[in-house]
């Protein structure tokens, strides 16, 4: 009989409170074994109380944390075979790196057991710090730093490792170069790892999946495209990266049926099309294939979608607007056009930008349904 094996970390309904202020409401997730799980959302949102949770600097007030099954509520957490890394990094300054590292080994052999140096060793060329043991902390860069810390972190060879924000004092470019080395140093050990950020394009390019987080709780958990392209309420599709989002109510619902031309690619294949009224302008919108549309919407529903800045498309034909450019921000591979409609700021990504009066539409299957209230 196959049994499938428990997550690697669950959280089960878990509370935690500091006085009349809740932090993490009813929180459930669970993370599997190797995966790369990153929680995301702004400031105050419950994601570094989440993360200590789980290394166990915090209790629950209710709920229950669990490894591999077993449950750790109440477990310290030099008991709970995790490594951590912070956002201040936390090197010795009076240690050496290689003596920073090897702290890491105060309270444990290192795994296979190897001598404390080689697996200092063992790390520091991990994380492309060979030859630097004998190196002071305050000689090396921010990136430097991180580093250690991540090396640190893994020398007693912990079955998860958890990084609170390491890369949040680091400019923009180094902090690039770093998310993919630690994506590389994940999957090459095959370390299940939970990562707090509030950067949503990092959250997006290291992680397996991703937990949005909004007031102690997860508004959306899913894979980093499925987060992006269907976003599951209004919230994650505006925080996660820019968005248009129009709202309106259904006048007409119909279905199509694809028209097959000479080289077999046809329009929107057995999508339902709802017809919106947004600000007196009627507009149709791709309902996720359902064979019947009124399952999805009926004439009426208040409906709410979004469409990304870069599926606007200048001079279409269909859902087309015509707005008006107000600014325009140079961002290298794309310009961001900021167009008003009828007092509605709308974005629009392009790689050249136009000027003046502009007519923009979209193509019905790139409008993604956030909200329906009948």
């Amino acid at each position: 009989m196959n049994r499938t094996a428990p997550p690697a970390v669950e959280l089960d309904g878990v509370t935690r409170r500091y006085g009349e202020t809740t932090a993490v409401e009813d929180l459930s997730l669970s993370v599997r074994d190797g995966e790369f799980f990153t929680l995301v959302g702004p400031s105050g949102c419950g994601k570094t109380t989440t993360l200590r949770l789980i290394a166990g600097f915090e209790d629950p007030t209710r709920g229950e944390v669990r490894f591999g099954g077993e449950s750790v509520t109440g477990v310290p957490p030099e008991d709970r075979d995790v490594g951590v890394v912070f956002q201040n990094y936390a090197l010795f300054p009076h240690m050496t790196v290689g003596e920073n590292v090897a702290y890491g080994l105060s309270f444990t052999d290192p795994p296979g057991g190897g001598s404390d140096e080689a697996r200092v060793r063992e790390l520091l060329e991990l994380v492309d710090l060979g030859g630097m043991a004998d190196r002071d902390p305050d000689t090396l860069s921010g990136g430097q730093q991180q580093r250690v810390a991540m090396a640190r972190a893994l020398a007693p060879g912990p079955d998860v490792l958890l990084l609170d924000e390491p890369m949040s004092a680091l400019d923009a470019k180094l902090r690039e170069r770093l998310r993919v080395q630690v994506r590389e140093i994940q999957q090459e050990l095959g370390i299940t790892t939970i990562y707090v950020t509030h950067d949503q394009e990092e959250a997006l390019a290291v992680s397996d999946r991703v937990a949005v987080m909004r007031d102690g709780t997860p508004e959306q958990v899913a894979p980093p495209r499925t987060i992006y392209r269907e976003p599951a309420t209004e919230f994650v599709a505006t925080f996660v990266g820019d968005n248009n989002v129009l709202s309106g109510t259904v006048t007409a619902v119909r279905s199509t049926v694809r028209a097959e031309d000479a080289d077999n690619s046809g329009d929107e294949s057995g999508y339902s099309i709802a017809g919106v009224t947004v600000d007196d302008t009627t507009l149709s919108v791709a309902l996720n294939g359902d064979s019947d549309p009124t399952a999805v919407v009926s004439s009426g529903d208040r409906l709410t979608f979004c469409v990304r800045p870069e599926r606007l498309a200048v001079d279409a034909d269909r859902n087309a607007v015509t707005a008006t450019v107000t600014s325009a921000e140079f961002l290298g591979e794309t310009t961001r056009v900021h167009l008003d409609w009828e007092g509605r700021e709308l974005l629009l990504r392009v790689e050249d930008p136009p000027t003046g009066a502009v007519t923009v539409g979209f193509a019905p299957a790139d409008a993604h349904i956030v909200d329906r209230q009948p």
